[in-house]
């Protein structure tokens, strides 16, 4: 008798469930027509969100981790509420919010008053939005470490597989940077003359979308707000979007959201 290679069992006669197959026609008004993105989880890691913020209007929790003062190799973690020491994180929310306003935001805070950060930090983020249970991290900062392409591939491959969809902004300047370059998350970078929920799909991975990331009008530290420029400020414009189908649709892997993107996308065509 024939053994049977390894998982091949799941896809026995009477095994394998059925699926939700994905609809064709008004696929904008099928993924975000009418949500608020309520009920939905999303995780900014970034450099804190600022919940005071008029244009934030609030979060939900989180974490901030920072490196040991007793041991520079180290990092903890500190759950609860803690401040944005740069802005771009609240910027980020913002943009979530404007798209999404019933999410739920929590901040997860890996940069720092530079806005640079360890790699591992970066990952102990993306954990702790995988462990926490949440539905769409938005990911406006990436690694170019070499020594973190594993690790990062590992976790960014985790989200996949627990239902955590990981927007990414690509890096502002040419060249590989982690986990922006995954297949398993969606990547992001601005496009010019893109409006609030213009979406385009690149057929020439690795950045497969472009949203809105150019002048764009963004929340600040203290209150304030100032006209920035960057692939970061694109990422969160899909992140919300992502926010509004998955509160129509919680059902959505990570998978078939990104293939209901492509789908919406401006570009797109039927055939």
């Amino acid at each position: 008798m024939t053994t049977a290679p390894a998982w091949s069992s799941a896809f026995e006669r009477g095994a394998i469930e059925g699926v939700v197959s994905l609809p064709l026609g008004d696929v904008r008004e099928w993924a975000f027509s009418g949500s608020t993105g309520a009920g939905v989880r999303l995780a900014v890691v970034d450099s804190g969100v600022d919940g005071a913020h008029p244009r934030v209007g609030g979060i939900s929790g989180g974490v901030a981790f920072e490196v040991d003062p007793d041991d520079e190799q180290e990092f903890l973690a500190h759950e609860g509420p803690h401040e944005d020491l740069v802005g771009h994180g609240t910027a980020c929310a913002a943009i979530i919010r404007s798209l999404a306003p019933d999410v739920e935001i929590y901040s997860v805070r890996v940069l720092g008053p530079n806005l640079k950060g360890r790699g591992a930090m970066l990952q102990a983020g993306v954990e702790w939005a995988v462990d926490h249970g949440m539905d769409v991290a938005n990911l406006s900062l990436s690694s170019k470490a070499a020594a973190m392409y594993a690790p990062l591939h590992g976790i960014a491959d985790e989200a996949f597989f627990a239902g955590t969809v990981l927007v990414c902004a690509a890096n502002n300047l040419p060249g590989p940077t982690y986990p922006s370059q995954y297949a398993s998350v969606v990547s992001v970078a601005a496009t010019p003359g893109a409006g609030e929920r213009s979406l385009f799909y690149n057929p020439s991975p690795p950045v497969e979308f472009g949203a809105r990331g150019i002048d764009v009008d963004v929340a600040w530290a203290e209150g304030s707000s100032i006209t920035a420029t960057g692939n970061s400020f694109a990422a969160p414009h899909v992140a919300g979007m992502v926010a509004l189908m998955r509160a129509k649709h919680p059902w959505l892997t990570p998978f078939q959201v990104k293939a209901v993107l492509h789908a919406a996308s401006d570009n797109s065509t039927s055939g």
